[in-house]
């Protein structure tokens, strides 16, 4: 047993408002550079749909993720580690710019000098790629509540394996919200396929990151990431990828996605795992079993062994505590209503799912019937074909078994607590009829609904003697530089965000730097170094040759008398 420790999310669907303000919190912290104008680390879904960038699940056009060859072993979709080297100097298979979507801002110079007029002035959206005027057709968080229109669903990966079964009648069909950002996985694919080692994944907490200076633009952890999380930024030449807002989660405050969340949708909580067992939890030859196997590399941190192999692993014991804490595990394995996004990628994702109920109680409440009763609600579940089957497509590999356990669970603890809420004798039986105690089935029903900061974010701080291991020691993702935003105070995302920390003056140093920059990691001798890659071919490259001198410099440059 190998114990090591994984920052882990589970977000509960059944809350998300589809407002996007993850999106553009996130957006704003992390994306709003040059280069990354397409990019969006976190975006908000509407399902069905085609998602970000456009039908990103259909691996057999994309190829991301692992499969396993004939002989029961691990491959990169792909293609192996030789043909990864043989074709490095090709491009990989990328969504278009039409996948992830064009880019654009307004002409609001047209609003603001515009003279008198009898018409008022338009701002005529123009591309951030080319500058020209264009029409918009659509962008990552655009497609709201379109769910089953016959211009979108017919292209959803995940619905065209259920066209048998499914009849696609928009006035019958459902619709829910489905954020998503890095799933930080396990058994990451987009670090297996980067040819110059740049992705790595942190061994003291599971964050998977990009190593700006290793990057070498290859692009082939775009083409491995199945679920297209990996970007490229084309004026440095780099991949960039949500990095789970590091930077807080080493001073104990959630990621910004979290912190905004007006749902109060996500939970944030450390977990232990067996890393010797994630090979063979990945390589399980049935892909329903695959739910089952990643639960199992999960361990118990209330276990005597698991404590022990962990302080053997350097674990510091408030990361052991915060992890028997942790709302994630909770969730994951002692409730288990928790699912992870399409583990038939075999990635084993730690970004999981909770999926949602309330396509199922809608549908009995416009029958008249009481929607909370248990046994109306337990028949419906059964009976609703749409939501379970396109459900266990996303988070059960197929397999609707598990999908319809968590749903009953749900639906169990709204009757239960109903009574209880009422003033009436609790019924026992109704835990006991989906595998539960009466005391397990309230603790989940306070973790849901009641669940304050603190127990929804149990984040172990970083450790001064891992200082060595951590990129850098800081709080406010990176945006307390000297005069930013974040210095003192309350600040950009709560209360809490902008409580001071000390601060190495290295750290401090190089923060104000990268965030003043035009680049990332941008070295002191920057504007003396050429970078091939960004060139486009037309003329000489800046800084390849040295500059002309000038004529008055040219006559001045003899010999002093």
């Amino acid at each position: 047993m190998r114990v090591m420790a994984q920052m882990a999310m589970v977000m509960n669907l059944d809350k998300c408002l589809g407002c996007h303000t993850c999106s553009v919190t996130c957006k704003q912290a992390w994306t709003n550079r040059s280069g990354v104008e397409y990019v969006w680390f976190n975006n908000v879904e509407t399902r069905p749909g085609q998602g970000y960038p456009r039908t990103y699940e259909d691996q057999e056009k994309w190829q991301g993720g692992w499969r396993l060859n004939a002989r029961g072993r691990l491959k990169l979709t792909a293609g192996g580690r030789l043909k990864n080297l043989w074709t490095i100097f090709s491009s990989p298979k990328l969504p278009s710019i039409q996948e992830y979507y064009e880019p654009w801002t307004y002409d609001y110079q047209t609003l603001t000098s515009a003279p008198l007029q009898q018409r008022t002035p338009v701002a005529q959206p123009k591309s951030l790629i080319s500058g020209e005027n264009m029409k918009i057709s659509w962008s990552a968080n655009w497609d709201d509540n379109l769910a089953g229109a016959p211009e979108l669903a017919p292209a959803d990966p995940v619905l065209k394996k259920l066209s048998e079964k499914v009849k696609l009648e928009f006035d019958k069909t459902f619709m829910f919200y489905l954020p998503r950002i890095c799933e930080h996985c396990l058994n990451p694919s987009c670090a297996a396929s980067c040819p110059s080692g740049a992705i790595y994944k942190r061994s003291e907490d599971g964050i998977v990151l990009v190593d700006q200076d290793r990057c070498r633009g290859w692009r082939k952890c775009v083409t491995g990431c199945p679920y297209k999380k990996v970007y490229f930024n084309h004026r440095t030449g780099k991949a960039e990828k949500c990095t789970f807002c590091y930077p807080r989660i080493e001073v104990g405050l959630p990621t910004v996605c979290s912190e905004t969340c007006v749902g109060r949708l996500r939970y944030i909580g450390l977990v232990l795992y067996d890393a010797d067992r994630v090979l063979d939890a990945a390589s399980v030859e049935d892909e329903k079993q695959l739910l089952v196997a990643q639960r199992s590399v999960l361990l118990d941190p209330n276990n005597g062994e698991v404590i022990r192999e962990a302080e053997r692993a350097g674990i510091p014991r408030d990361w052991i505590e915060a992890a028997q804490r942790s709302p994630i595990w909770a969730l994951i394995n002692r409730f288990e209503v928790a699912l992870p996004l399409h583990p038939e990628y075999r990635t084993m994702p730690m970004v999981w799912y909770i999926p949602p109920l309330s396509p199922v109680v809608d549908v009995v409440k416009e029958t008249a019937a009481d929607a909370e009763d248990t046994r109306t609600l337990f028949a419906a579940i059964d009976q609703l074909r749409i939501p379970v089957e396109y459900l266990a497509e996303l988070f059960s590999a197929g397999d609707i078994a598990p999908v319809q356990t968590v749903l009953r669970r749900l639906a169990a603890m709204r009757s239960y607590m109903r009574d209880i809420n009422m003033g009436r004798e609790p019924d026992g039986s109704i835990p006991a009829a989906v595998g539960m105690s009466e005391e397990a089935i309230y603790d989940m029903y306070r973790l849901l609904a009641l669940a304050k900061y603190d127990e929804r974010y149990v984040i172990p701080t970083g450790h001064a003697e891992q200082a060595h291991n951590l990129e850098e020691l800081t709080t406010e993702c990176s945006l307390d530089y000297d005069g930013g935003p974040g210095m003192g105070g309350s600040g950009p995302f709560g209360e809490g965000s902008g409580r001071e920390t000390p601060l190495a003056v290295e750290n401090f140093r190089i923060l104000k730097e990268r965030q003043t920059t035009d680049r990332l990691g941008a070295p002191a001798d920057k504007q003396s170094r050429v970078n091939l890659l960004n060139w486009d071919g037309q003329g000489s490259p800046t800084g390849l040759l040295p500059p002309a001198e000038s004529p008055d410099e040219a006559a001045g440059s003899g010999p002093t008398p």
